[in-house]
C-alpha cells in the first residue's frame, strides 16, 4: 500500500509492514511498492514496515499466483478449524445446562484450549506478531501493533494463568478457585484478521488481473515487412520504430504508427468508447491494440514498447490506483496515540499498585496491568470500520451495486462532481434505428426495406442497426445482388431490380447524384445526436436513415436528483461534439467535453481534483480506465469491460445510473455508522481502562477482574456489531 517504496529483496514495506507483490512492468525492471508510502520501493515481495500491508507492483501484476495470498489462505483455513473448537469449549460453561460438560473430562478443557490456541497464535498469527514487533522497533505504530498487543496479552496472560495460577490472588478466582482464561479471544482475533487479509489480497489480485488484461490487448506478434519485400511474424518486443508492418483483416494493430498503404475500417472503441469503426487510409494514425476491419493495411511503426498509448494507459491506471490512500489510515492514525496511551496506563497501574497497593502488591500490580491491556484489546476498534463495511457491501450487492473496497464507500458520500462517459454510460452503447426521413413521393417503409436489404450484407455496426430496426418495424427484406463496399463512403447493391446506394454524401456524388436535399434532412438528424445514412434509389435521392444510441431509462431522473443533491455533472466523451451536445441538451448537462482520448479524460479529472472538487467518474470502456482509477471514486457499468470494472471502486451491475444514488445514500449511512462504532469503542475504553487500572478502589474498594475485563471487551465488540447490523434496514 506504499507507492514509491521499493526494495531488492522479499521484505516488508519498511513503513506499513505489508507484503510486496510481483508487478508487470512494461519496458522496465520489476518494482514493488507500498501505495500508502511512495518512498518505499523494492524489486521483490515483502511487507511495508510502516503500515504492515503487502507491497504492490508499480505497474500492475502479472499472471503468477500471489504467494502472500496462498500463505494467508492456508493459515486462515487451519486457524479457522482450530479456533472454532476453542471458542465452543470456552463458551460451553456459559450455556444453559452446560451440555459440553459430559463430553470433556474434568480439568481437560483449559489444556485443550491451550493446545488448540497455541498453533493459531504462534503459527497462524506469526506474520502479524512479526509486523507488530517491527512497528514498535521502527516507531511506526499501526493496526498490527494493536493486533499483536491484544493477542499477546490475551494469550500470554492465559498461559501464565494455566501454568502458574498461584501467582494470582484469591479475589481473582471464580467459585471453583480457577483463574479466567482467554485463549479463545486470542485465537478468534487471529482468525478474523487472517480472513480480512485474504479478502484484501484477493481484491488486489483482481485489480492486477485487470492491468494484465489491458496489456493483453496488444497482440503477441507482428508481421514485419523486410526491405526485400519478404514478410515474417516476429515477437512484439522485436519491433522497432521505423519497421513496416502488415495488418491483415481482423488482426489487432501491434504498435502505434501511421498507415502507409491500404484502406480499412478500424475498431477504436478501446480508445473512444464509440462502437462505430473509423475509416483509415494512407497517412492516418493507428493505435496499438485497436482491431482492423475487413481491409488490409501496411503501417510504419512510430512508438513501440512502453511508449505506445496502450502501455501508457496501463501505467496511468496502475499509478492512479496506488495514489489513493486506504481507509485503514484512520485506524493507523488512531493507533499512533492509542497504543502508547494504553501501555502507559498499564505501566502506571503496575507501578502504582506495586508501590502503594495492599499485599500481595506485585500480584495486584500484575493483574491490574493485565486487566488494562485486556480491556483495551483492540477488538471493538478493529471491528468498528470493517464490520460496517461488510454489512454495507452486502446490502449494496442486493441493490445491484458492488463496492470494490472500503475507500469507495468512504469517499462516495463526499462527491460533489460526477464525470460521466456518454456511450454505454448515459446511453445504451448499441446503435439503433431512430428515424427514417424521405423526400416527397417516397414511401418510408419501402426506402427502409431497400436500404436494410443492402446493409444485410455489410459488417458495419450501423448496418446491423438498420437491419434490426427494419425487423422491429415488420419490414420484409429482399435478396441483394452485386453487393459492393466502398471504404469510407458506404455500400451499394441491386435489390428487386433497383440500384440502391447507402452511405455518405461522397458516395452519392461519386455516382453523379445530387445530395443537397438529403444533406438538409441529415443535418436535422445530426442535431438530434443521430448518425445519418443517405439513401439513393435508381440514381435519385430517396431519403435519410438516422441511427442513434438511445439514452438509458432513468438517466434523466438520476441526473436531476444528483443535481438537486448538489452534485455537478460533467460529460466526457470520445464521440463528436454535435452528438455529445445533443445528448447533453436532452439530459440537462451544462458542461460537455467531446472528442477526447483517454489521456484527455484523465487530465480533466485531475484538473477537477486540483480545483478542490471531490470527483466520481462513471464509465464503461477501456478508454475510461485511467480516469476511473484517477477519480476519487470510479463507477463502472457492469455491462461494460472488465478492465473498466476492475479500475473502478464501484460497479453498477445492471449499468443503471440510478445505482449511483443508492450507493451515495448508502455511503452516507455507512460512514455515519462507522463514526458511531468508533464512538462506542472509544467510550468503552475511556470508561473501562481507568476502572481496570483500579481508580475506583480507593473510593469503594472495587477492582475489575481480568475475567470481567474480557467480558467487557466482548460486550464492546457485540455493541459495535449490533450497531453495524442496523445498516441492513437503512432505506436507500
Amino acid at each position: 500500500m506504499c507507492p514509491g517504496v521499493e526494495s531488492d529483496g522479499p521484505d516488508a514495506c519498511p513503513k506499513c509492514g505489508m507484503a510486496l507483490e510481483p508487478p508487470l512492468r512494461i519496458g522496465a525492471a520489476t518494482l514493488w511498492t507500498c501505495p500508502m508510502h511512495p518512498e518505499i520501493e523494492q524489486d521483490a515481495p515483502g511487507d511495508c514496515p510502516v503500515c504492515g500491508m503487502a507491497l504492490e507492483p508499480r505497474a500492475g501484476a502479472g499472471a503468477a499466483p500471489n504467494p502472500e495470498l496462498a500463505d494467508m489462505t492456508r493459515r486462515f483455513r487451519w486457524c479457522l478449524a482450530l479456533a472454532l473448537p476453542v471458542f465452543v469449549i470456552a463458551m460451553g460453561g456459559h450455556l444453559p445446562g452446560q451440555p459440553l460438560a459430559g463430553l470433556i473430562p474434568h480439568g481437560w478443557a483449559p489444556w485443550l484450549e491451550a493446545l488448540l490456541a497455541t498453533p493459531v497464535v504462534l503459527w497462524g498469527g506469526w506474520p502479524f506478531l512479526v509486523r507488530a514487533v517491527r512497528s514498535v522497533a521502527s516507531g511506526n505504530l499501526n493496526m498490527f501493533t494493536l493486533i499483536g498487543l491484544g493477542v499477546s496479552v490475551a494469550y500470554g496472560y492465559s498461559l501464565v494463568a494455566l501454568l502458574a495460577p498461584g501467582v494470582f490472588p484469591a479475589s481473582f478466582r471464580d467459585a471453583h478457585g480457577a483463574v479466567g482464561l482467554y485463549f479463545e479471544a486470542a485465537a478468534v482475533i487471529i482468525t478474523l484478521v487472517l480472513f480480512g487479509q485474504v479478502l484484501e489480497l484477493r481484491a488486489r489480485g483482481r485489480t492486477s488481473a485487470a492491468l494484465e488484461a489491458l496489456v493483453n490487448l496488444a497482440p503477441a506478434s507482428a508481421r514485419r515487412i523486410a526491405a526485400d519485400g519478404s514478410e515474417a511474424d516476429v515477437a512484439l518486443d522485436a519491433v522497432v520504430a521505423g519497421d513496416r508492418l502488415r495488418i491483415r483483416p481482423g488482426e489487432k494493430v501491434p504498435v502505434d504508427g501511421v498507415v502507409v498503404a491500404g484502406a480499412s475500417a478500424v475498431d477504436e472503441s478501446m480508445l473512444t468508447g464509440e462502437p462505430v469503426p473509423v475509416e483509415k487510409g494512407a497517412g492516418d494514425a493507428l493505435v496499438g491494440g485497436t482491431v482492423n476491419g475487413t481491409g488490409s493495411l501496411v503501417m510504419e511503426a512510430h512508438r513501440v514498447g512502453a511508449e505506445t498509448l496502450l502501455a501508457r494507459i496501463v501505467t496511468m491506471v496502475a499509478e492512479a490506483q496506488r495514489s489513493r490512500a486506504p481507509i485503514q489510515k484512520l485506524a493507523d492514525r488512531v493507533a499512533g496515540w492509542f497504543v502508547p496511551t494504553v501501555v502507559t496506563v498499564a505501566v502506571v497501574a503496575f507501578v502504582t499498585w506495586a508501590t502503594l497497593g495492599p499485599e500481595p502488591r506485585y500480584a495486584y500490580a500484575l493483574v491490574n496491568a493485565v486487566a488494562v491491556l485486556i480491556i483495551a484489546c483492540p477488538c471493538a476498534l478493529g471491528l468498528a470500520t470493517p464490520i460496517s463495511i461488510v454489512v454495507a457491501t452486502a446490502k449494496a450487492a442486493h441493490l445491484g451495486v458492488l463496492f470494490r473496497d472500503a475507500e469507495a464507500i468512504e469517499v462516495l458520500r463526499s462527491v460533489d462532481t460526477l464525470v460521466v462517459d456518454k456511450t454505454g454510460t448515459l446511453t445504451e452503447g448499441r446503435p439503433r434505428l431512430a428515424a427514417v426521413e424521405v423526400l416527397a413521393g417516397q414511401d418510408a417503409d419501402r426506402v427502409l426495406a431497400l436500404a436494410a436489404s443492402v446493409e444485410r450484407a455489410s459488417e458495419h455496426p450501423l448496418a446491423g442497426a438498420v437491419v434490426a430496426g427494419a425487423g422491429e418495424r415488420g419490414v420484409a427484406l429482399a435478396a441483394a445482388s452485386g453487393f459492393a463496399s466502398v471504404t469510407g463512403r458506404g455500400v451499394s447493391a441491386t435489390v428487386d431490380g433497383h440500384a440502391v446506394l447507402a452511405g455518405n454524401r461522397a458516395l452519392l456524388e461519386d455516382a453523379g447524384i445530387a445530395a443537397d436535399e438529403l444533406e438538409g434532412l441529415a443535418a436535422t438528424l445530426r442535431e438530434r445526436g443521430q448518425t445519418a445514412l443517405l439513401i439513393a434509389v435508381d440514381g435519385a435521392p430517396a431519403g435519410v436513415i438516422g441511427v442513434a444510441d438511445p439514452i438509458k431509462d432513468g438517466t434523466a431522473e438520476t441526473l436531476a436528483a444528483l443535481a438537486a443533491a448538489g452534485v455537478e455533472v460533467v460529460m466526457l466523451t470520445g464521440d463528436n461534439a454535435v452528438t455529445a451536445q445533443a445528448v447533453a441538451r436532452e439530459l440537462g448537462i451544462a458542461r460537455v467535453h467531446a472528442e477526447l482520448m483517454p489521456e484527455h479524460k484523465l487530465a480533466t479529472v485531475r484538473s477537477l481534483k486540483a480545483a478542490g472538487r471531490v470527483v466520481a467518474m462513471a464509465g464503461d470502456g477501456i478508454n475510461d480506465a485511467p480516469a476511473l482509477a484517477e477519480a476519487d471514486v470510479g463507477i463502472a457499468m457492469g455491462t461494460g469491460t472488465d478492465v473498466a470494472m476492475e479500475s473502478a471502486g464501484v460497479t453498477l451491475v445492471k449499468g443503471d445510473l440510478r445505482g449511483i444514488l443508492r450507493a451515495r445514500r448508502l455511503s452516507q449511512a455507512t460512514m455515519a455508522n462507522i463514526r458511531q462504532n468508533l464512538f462506542f469503542a472509544f467510550a468503552y475504553n475511556s470508561v473501562g481502562v481507568p476502572i481496570a487500572a483500579g481508580v475506583l478502589y480507593p473510593f469503594c474498594g472495587v477492582l475489575l477482574s481480568p475475567m470481567f475485563a474480557a467480558a467487557a471487551m466482548s460486550l464492546s465488540s457485540v455493541s459495535v456489531i449490533g450497531n453495524a447490523l442496523r445498516l441492513r434496514r437503512v432505506a436507500v
